[in-house]
C-alpha cells in the first residue's frame, strides 16, 4: 500500500512518520499485531454494518472493512493523504468515492453518520481535541472507537531507540499526550466508555452515545 510519510500540510504532519502497517521490523509488527487484534475485536463486538473513519490516512482500514464485507467510507483533512487513499483504492478494482477530503471539526450528522465511527491516531495532532469531542457526539449515534498514545510511556520507547531525543521522545505532530487514565476521564465527558484496552504503547477506547 501506498503511504505519505512524514510531510506536512498547512503546517500539520500528515501521514506516517514512517510505513508502520509495511515495516520488516520485529518490534513494530509485534506491537501492530497487538494494535490490530485490538482494533478488530472491538469492531467485531460493535458489530456494524456500516464504519466512518475519521482521519482515515492512506485508507489502509476501510480498504480492508470494505474487502470483508462491511460498507466503509472515510475521510481526512489532508488533501494529500486522501489522494493516496483514493490511489489505493483504485489499485484494488474499489471505487474512490468512499474516501473524502474533510476535517474532524466538519463532520455533519446528516451525511458522516454510520453504525461504527473510527478515530484512531487523530486526537493526540489536534489543537482543540475537546472540540473534536464534541463534533463527534453529532455524529456518533451508536459506537465509537477511539485511540491515542499512552504517555509516557510512548516518549519513553521513542528515546529508547534514540528517536526525537532533542523533542524529549515527542514524535514530529503530537500536541496533545494523555495517560490511559487521562484519556477515559477526558472521553467519559462526551461518551459512555464500554471497554478499555492497552495494546502496547496505546490506549484504546470502545464507547457508546449517551442517550
Amino acid at each position: 500500500m501506498k503511504t505519505v510519510s512524514g510531510t506536512t500540510e498547512d503546517g500539520v504532519v500528515v501521514g506516517n512518520v514512517f510505513d508502520k502497517y509495511g515495516s520488516r521490523n520485529p518490534v513494530v509488527r509485534w506491537m501492530m499485531h497487538g494494535f490490530e487484534s485490538q482494533l478488530s475485536r472491538f469492531v467485531a463486538a460493535a458489530s456494524p454494518r456500516s464504519i466512518h473513519e475519521v482521519g482515515c490516512g492512506e485508507g489502509y482500514w476501510v480498504l480492508r472493512w470494505l474487502q470483508q464485507g462491511i460498507a466503509a467510507r472515510g475521510c481526512d483533512f489532508s488533501s494529500q493523504v486522501i489522494a493516496t487513499a483514493r490511489a489505493n483504492a483504485a489499485r484494488l478494482g474499489i471505487d474512490d468515492s468512499v474516501f473524502a477530503v474533510r476535517s474532524i471539526y466538519q463532520l455533519d450528522a446528516a451525511q458522516d453518520r454510520a453504525d461504527l465511527v473510527v478515530c484512531c491516531e487523530v486526537l493526540e495532532h489536534l489543537t482543540d481535541p475537546e472540540n473534536a469531542l464534541a463534533t463527534l457526539q453529532r455524529v456518533v449515534h451508536k459506537d465509537l472507537i477511539l485511540s491515542v498514545p499512552r504517555e509516557p510511556l510512548w516518549r519513553a520507547l521513542n528515546l529508547a531507540r534514540g528517536k526525537y531525543v532533542r523533542h524529549a521522545g515527542n514524535t514530529p505532530g503530537h500536541l496533545q499526550h494523555w495517560s490511559r487514565q487521562g484519556f477515559v476521564e477526558l472521553v467519559g465527558r462526551y461518551f459512555a466508555v464500554v471497554e478499555t484496552s492497552s495494546p502496547l504503547p496505546w490506549t484504546m477506547l470502545h464507547c457508546k452515545a449517551r442517550r
